[in-house]
């Protein structure tokens, strides 16, 4: 199945918008980047039963391009907390291998409502803006690798880095948000290298995949939304550190809640 024109111009301002919004909230773009693609193959005839598996894919893979892009940005400002990064990375590449298997095993139907589920959370968590108890620290050692894995696990379901998690957990351990989402940005990687293979290998045998899939990543969707998102992500990157995000979250979180909802009509249909 060739790539129509439309879809490439598609994929191109997908790719600008979630690289933005990876370098400005730490998200990783797979909240916006699943429901989109999503659409986008259900609109060129790919089969249900498959189509939210390897959106959830390809937006893992972007990530992987995004997540150096705007780390690169950050740790220039000194904002990377590395020493959390090694820490969570472990449990992380556990969690995300795991995810992917698990991902496998569920119908659309499901694997769409999950998503939907996880995005509501993270859009609760972004329009309330919480703030922590100031007496709250990051744990150590088995408390670290723990928490890892379940975000790493949760991440490669939805084809998000992580953000969505990592975030609100180092905010509520009282690591500044400026840090946090720098940090999560470098978590960003090693999620969406484990989780990549994970769904590169679990849909290896896929029958009746499009041209240009390799088990259940979907590769000209990739290329596309790589290219821009890596030029975009520098630039969210550079605005975080200069505004007060506080509005843009509540903003974002809204959108967030209509693509959960999409989402949800997606799985409830399937």
């Amino acid at each position: 199945m060739g790539i129509e024109w439309l879809l490439v111009a598609e994929l191109l301002v997908l790719g600008c918008v979630s690289g933005f919004l990876a370098g400005l909230l730490g998200i990783g773009g797979g909240m916006l980047l699943v429901p989109a693609l999503t659409f986008l193959a259900s609109a060129q005839g790919f089969a249900p039963d498959y189509v939210v598996k390897m959106a959830v894919a390809t937006s893992l893979a972007t990530i992987l391009f995004t997540s150096l892009s705007s780390v690169r940005a950050h740790h220039k400002r000194g904002a990377v907390r590395w020493e959390i990064v090694r820490l969570l990375a472990p449990g992380i590449v556990v969690g995300s291998l795991f995810g992917a298997q698990i991902a496998r095993l569920l119908s659309t139907r499901v694997l769409a409502l999950v998503f939907a589920v996880f995005v509501t959370y993270s859009a609760v968590q972004m329009f309330v803006d919480k703030k922590p108890k100031p007496t709250r620290q990051l744990p150590q050692g088995a408390g670290m690798f723990g928490t890892g894995g379940v975000i790493g696990t949760l991440s490669s379901l939805v084809g998000a880095g992580g953000g969505f998690i990592s975030v609100p957990f180092m905010a509520w351990c009282n690591v500044p948000i400026h840090t946090a989402v720098a940090t999560s940005s470098a978590l960003g990687f090693p999620i969406a290298l484990a989780g990549t293979v994970g769904y590169v290998l679990a849909g290896w045998n896929l029958q009746g995949a499009p041209a240009g899939s390799m088990g259940y990543l979907y590769l000209p969707a990739l290329a596309l939304i790589a290219v821009t998102s890596v030029l975009f992500a520098p630039l969210g990157a550079a605005t975080a550190h200069k505004l007060n995000v506080r509005q843009l979250k509540r903003a974002f979180a809204v959108l967030l809640f209509v693509l959960a909802a999409y989402m949800a009509s997606k799985g409830l249909a399937a």
